[in-house]
C-alpha cells in the first residue's frame, strides 16, 4: 500500500485512546481503541506510538498521523492548556510526539476535528463555511471554511460555549457558575449538565438529559417544557453564530444532538434573533457520530 495514501487519526480522550487509518477517498482500514493511562504523560505517549506501530504493522505503510485532545496548544508556550486530562496540561505534546513518532503530527482541539471530519465527507460535505457544535458534557465548537480548520491567531476560535448566552432573561441571570470561572456561559445552559440542572430548577426533580427526552415523547409536561425552554435558548445561541459567521451548515454532535426535534423546532425559532429577511443556515445531525473526531484528526493531513 501506498503510505501516501494512508491518514492516521488519534482521538487522545480521557478514558479511552483511539485511532483510525484512512485511505485517499476515507475509507476506513484500521480501526482500534486502547485505555487511556491515568495520571501518566509519558506512559499515555508511549500507548500512542504503540498504536501507531501496530496500525502501520498491519498495513505495511507508514501513514501521516494527526491528533486531537481536548484543549489547544498554546501560541505563547506552544503547551497543551485546558485538557481533562490533567496530566496532558503544560506538556510539549506535539514535539513529544513527533519524537515519539519520527515524523510530523498536526494536532488540534476534538471539537476541530470534529468540524472537519463533517466538512470532508459528514453532513457538511460540500459546504463552504461549516459550524461544527459538541453539545454534550461541555459544549465546544470547530470552524471550518474551504476544507480548512480556522484556529485563529490565539488558537480559540469556535470558542462558543464560553460566551454569555445571549439575549438573557431576567430569570437566567446570573446563571450557574461555569468551570471557567464565570457564569451564565452558554455551556451551562444547552450541554447535558444544563439541561439537567434547568430541568431541576423548574420541577424540583432530577432527571438525565436522556430521559427529560424520551419522557417529553411520551407526552410528559414538565420534560417537554424543560425542552421547550432548552431549544430556545439553543436557538438564541446559534443565532448568534449566525449573525457572526453566516456559516452555510451548522453540524450538532454530542449526547444532546440525539434529540430528532432539534432540527425543526431550532431552525423554526432562530430567526428571531437572525439579523436577516431570511436565514438559508441548514442545520444538521452529525453523519459520523462518535466517530467524527478520529476521522477529522485523520483528515488533518488532507491538502
Amino acid at each position: 500500500m501506498n503510505a501516501n495514501t494512508v491518514r492516521i487519526g488519534i482521538d487522545l480522550g480521557g478514558t479511552k485512546i483511539e485511532i483510525v487509518a484512512l485511505d485517499a477517498r476515507g475509507r476506513e482500514l484500521v480501526r482500534r481503541r486502547v485505555p487511556t493511562p491515568q495520571r501518566d504523560y509519558r506512559e499515555t505517549l508511549a500507548a500512542v506510538a504503540a498504536l501507531v506501530a501496530s496500525v502501520e504493522g498491519e498495513l505495511g505503510a507508514r501513514g501521516s498521523v494527526g491528533v486531537g485532545t481536548p484543549g489547544s496548544i498554546s501560541r505563547a508556550t506552544g503547551l497543551l492548556r485546558g485538557s481533562n486530562s490533567l496530566c496532558l496540561n503544560g506538556q510539549p505534546i506535539r514535539q513529544d510526539l513527533e519524537i515519539a513518532l519520527a515524523r510530523p503530527v498536526r494536532i488540534t482541539n476534538d471539537a476541530n476535528c470534529f468540524a472537519l471530519s463533517e466538512s470532508t465527507d459528514g453532513a457538511g460535505e460540500g459546504a463552504a463555511v461549516v459550524f461544527g457544535a459538541i453539545l454534550g458534557t461541555g459544549v465546544g465548537a470547530g470552524i471550518v471554511v474551504d476544507g480548512r480548520v480556522l484556529d485563529g491567531p490565539n488558537a480559540i476560535a469556535g470558542e462558543w460555549g464560553h460566551n454569555p448566552l445571549p439575549w438573557p432573561r431576567d430569570d437566567e441571570r446570573p446563571g450557574a457558575a461555569c468551570f471557567c470561572g464565570r457564569s451564565g456561559c452558554i455551556e451551562t445552559w444547552v450541554s447535558g449538565p444544563g439541561i439537567e440542572r434547568d430541568h431541576l430548577r423548574m420541577t424540583g426533580e432530577p432527571a438525565g438529559s436522556p430521559e427529560i427526552g424520551l419522557r417529553a415523547q411520551r407526552g410528559d409536561h414538565a420534560c417537554t417544557a424543560t425542552l421547550l425552554r432548552y431549544e430556545e435558548r439553543l436557538a438564541r445561541a446559534l443565532a448568534q453564530v449566525i449573525n457572526l459567521l453566516d456559516p452555510d451548515v451548522i453540524v450538532l454532535g454530542g449526547g444532546m444532538s440525539n434529540l430528532d426535534r432539534l432540527y425543526a423546532n431550532v431552525p423554526q425559532r432562530w430567526g428571531a434573533w437572525v439579523f436577516s429577511d431570511r436565514v438559508d443556515t441548514r442545520l444538521a445531525r452529525h453523519k459520523h457520530g462518535d466517530s467524527s473526531g478520529v476521522r477529522g484528526a485523520a483528515w488533518l493531513w488532507e491538502g
